[in-house]
């Protein structure tokens, strides 16, 4: 009984496994759903309305009234639902280097040449060549070096449009973007979200990465390829359990 249930739980554990490649098994990968998405869902409900003033007949025919549709008009993203571009230059460079040396050495040594006259009778009855005068010598010597390095060089450069989903009560933008391109059975998916203050966003509508709170930014991809790179549920497990 007991292996039925073993075999059960191992065959649900392989189905499960296995479904994240149905999707594509024999044909390209899809994309992902735009309608679940939280940046349609803030699209749909940009939340409450905002409160417009009403226009006077000489604004209407001006160009340069402060309205956004205006010639001067500031159109940078500010509200729920709006679009803006994050611009993700990434050039980071990291080296450490440690290095540690320890060297020790000690000598001891005794002797009892004249103990009551007792090494010299012990001597008699020692083989030749043996003696007790010098009765205890100990040598110790201890040596350990260690170097370490670490040196790490990551470069990304990437341009992709988010949507505002959320204000908070302090006036700090949530923003969530994502971009997935096909090529052939890979499909490669550029995720990014985080927290921006609105005055960050420049005039061209734009905010750089090293502006955003809380940044998350995941470029990744999934395809025939991306399986046959990653290693198999079972030696994953096995990685994980085994000790050695």
């Amino acid at each position: 009984m007991i292996f039925k249930h073993a075999t059960f739980s191992l065959a649900l554990v392989l189905a499960l496994s296995a479904c994240g490649r149905q999707d594509h098994l024999g044909k390209a990968p899809s994309f992902s759903p735009q309608q679940q998405s939280s940046e349609h869902h803030a699209m749909v409900n940009p939340g409450l309305p905002m409160i417009i003033e009403e226009k006077r007949p000489v604004d209407r025919a001006s160009l340069w009234t402060g309205q956004r549709e205006s010639l001067l008009g500031d159109r940078r993203a500010m509200k729920r639902g709006d679009i803006l571009t994050v611009v993700i230059e990434i050039n980071d460079k990291a080296e450490i280097s440690n290095s540690t040396s320890r060297s020790r050495s000690g000598a001891e040594s005794l002797g009892v040449p004249n103990l009551l006259g007792l090494p010299q009778r012990i001597d008699e009855k020692l083989p030749e060549g043996a003696s007790m005068g010098n009765a205890v010598g100990i040598n110790s010597s201890s040596q350990s070096s260690g170097d370490g390095s670490v040196r790490r060089n990551e470069k990304l450069t990437l341009r992709v449009a988010a949507t505002i989903t959320e204000i908070l009560p302090n006036g700090v933008l949530a923003i969530e973007g994502s971009q997935e391109v096909r090529v052939n059975f890979e499909l490669r998916e550029l995720l990014v979200s985080g927290y921006v203050r609105p005055e960050d966003i420049s005039r061209q509508n734009e905010i750089t990465y090293d502006k955003i709170a809380s940044a998350r930014v995941s470029y990744g991809g999934r395809g025939q390829i991306t399986d046959v790179q990653q290693p198999r549920i079972g030696q994953q497990v096995l990685d994980t359990v085994l000790p050695f």
